[in-house]
């Protein structure tokens, strides 16, 4: 016997619905590329998706097309997501910092037919235009006044392709699972990998992170997500702040310190996610303006681990909890927060620090275990650690176009990381399995000893790697990006990291850069360090 519930279909265009309903004059502040501080509602969104998605079916798109957007996070990328998908197109996110063969490959790959694009991007996709296959349509995202000359084919100005229809127009009705959206990882070795996103698990993916747990979104919150769109689905910003009627800042292309400060404090901004880089960035900024954040609750951080200063600093100088996250493109992306059970009871200082730096428990919908090299699975005591698995309904099975298999016998998806899950369900990322030292037959996390080197108060950032030792197998190497007028010494970090981790574990050695390269989504490349250092003699060889 079935229940006897209404069929209503879980699709993306219901959560604009609901916003523009429920929340019609909620804000979405952008600021826009061409400069100004732009203001509109979800109302609007609603109506100017609505126009797009008219638009778009005028040319042609229609039912599993893909079209292309290369844009920072601006009103317009929002409401092309939403008018992509009433109409059963797929979004597809193309990352600018991306190598320009990696750009052709996915959208290739993707055989995107439009491109909508920032004015930010109109040269370098102007460089590429003649190798893009698939592309019809390049629609810039500006208006007549600012729209430039350009050798791109059938370009035209957002605003007037848009206008050229109105808003009187009924979204399409399709299955659930039908493809939404696709983001490619931004992978290091290779080429990037598509993960096809449905509308089925972009919406369970929005109504499980808005858990009061993870990230909480109310009617009361102005939420900035500086996590660009183009970076794991955005994080679900787009969807989980209309669905929850948070009013939404857009930082455009402007993510210094000092940009961000200025929008957190004008605009009221009560909860923000980015990767660490851009704390580092602002946490520094504010440090030399003496500038406060009144109405800043929560950061988000994620991409990579969150150093323990940037925890300790936040709450102790701005009193501003941040919300250690974690996941994947893979995961839609959010895969566990790190919010405290009541298990753990009152905590405080170090020990509360300690917690912190967990990646917390996953909600609803994502089950995890850790396994070892053998697929056996490991006690959940906070001391085993191995191979991170996951599964559920935001979940990928499966690459676009690939063979690779991706999920063991039972569905879990190997993430790559190795973790150790506690009594508590709390998980902690060990580190990276490709970037964990191997050294004399035990394991040194490369993410224990950055995070420890960043809590010296002369370190902008760090990055470790593990070189090559005739005797150990590999040792540690310590890079360090010395803060704004600092000058640290190796002795100093060394005394500094004593104090927190066996001496066994110490790096070997430490080099000063002025800068540590980056991948294309913010995180430390440390396949390049690799390679730059592949012969480098450490001192206890």
């Amino acid at each position: 016997m079935l229940g006897l519930m209404q069929d209503w279909p879980l699709l993306i265009h219901r959560v604009i619905d609901h916003a523009a309903i429920q929340h019609p004059d909620r804000p979405v502040i952008s600021r826009s590329v061409e400069g100004p501080i732009h203001r509109t509602t979800y109302k609007e969104v609603r109506s100017r998706s609505l126009q797009l998605a008219k638009r778009l079916e005028k040319d042609g798109i229609g039912l599993g097309d893909r079209v292309g957007t290369l844009a920072w996070n601006t009103w317009r990328h929002l409401e092309s997501w939403y008018g992509i998908t009433g109409i059963g197109a797929i979004y597809h996110t193309v990352n600018p910092r991306l190598f320009d063969d990696q750009i052709i490959y996915i959208i290739n790959h993707a055989a995107d037919r439009i491109l909508l694009l920032d004015l930010s991007f109109v040269s370098l996709v102007e460089k590429l235009a003649d190798r893009l296959e698939s592309v019809e349509r390049f629609v810039i995202l500006t208006d007549a006044a600012n729209m430039p000359q350009t050798t791109l084919k059938n370009a035209v100005a957002y605003e007037d392709y848009i206008a050229e229809v109105d808003d009187d127009f009924t979204w399409k009705s399709f299955d659930e699972n039908t493809a939404a959206g696709m983001c490619y990882t931004s992978g290091t070795t290779g080429n990037p990998k598509g993960v096809v996103y449905s509308h089925r698990s972009n919406v369970l993916h929005s109504l499980t992170v808005n858990g009061v747990d993870y990230l909480g979104l109310s009617a009361r919150d102005t939420a900035m997500p500086v996590v660009p769109l183009f970076h794991a689905n955005g994080w679900s910003f787009a969807f989980s702040a209309p669905m929850a009627g948070a009013a939404l800042v857009f930082p455009g292309p402007k993510l210094d310190g000092a940009s961000l400060a200025e929008l957190l404090v004008e605009e009221k901004v009560t909860i923000s996610a980015a990767v660490p880089t851009i704390w580092f960035s602002l946490l520094q900024h504010l440090e030399a303006s003496g500038d406060r954040l009144p109405d800043l609750q929560r950061v988000v951080i994620g991409g990579s681990a969150c150093p323990r200063a940037v925890t300790k600093t936040f709450r102790d100088v701005y009193d501003v909890e941040v919300v250690h996250a974690w996941g994947m493109t893979e995961m839609s992306p959010l895969g566990s927060v790190c919010t405290l059970k009541p298990d753990y009871g009152e905590v405080d200082g170090e020990t509360w620090l300690d917690l912190k730096e967990k990646v917390g428990f996953p909600p609803f919908g994502v089950e995890m275990k850790i396994v070892d090299d053998d697929g056996r699975e490991l006690p959940w005591d906070g001391v085993a650690f191995g191979k991170l698995m996951v599964r559920g309904p935001a979940v990928a099975q499966s690459y676009y176009h690939r063979d690779d298999v991706i999920c063991d016998d039972d569905g879990f998806f190997d993430t790559g990381d190795v973790a150790t899950i506690d009594q508590h369900g709390n998980m902690q990322i060990v580190d990276r399995s490709k970037d964990v030292i191997k050294s004399g037959g035990e394991w040194i996390s490369s993410i224990d000893l950055e995070n420890i080197a960043v809590g010296h108060p002369d370190v902008a950032e760090a990055a470790v790697i593990g070189v090559r030792h005739p005797k150990w197998d590999e040792r540690p190497l310590l890079i360090v990006v010395p803060r704004p007028g600092r000058e640290p010494d190796k002795e100093s970090i060394l005394a500094h990291m004593a104090q927190r981790i066996a001496k066994w574990q110490l790096p070997d050695d430490i080099i000063f850069l002025e800068e540590i390269p980056h991948t294309a989504t913010g995180k430390i490349q440390k396949l390049t360090l690799r390679e730059r250092y592949a012969d480098y003699k450490l001192p206890t060889m």
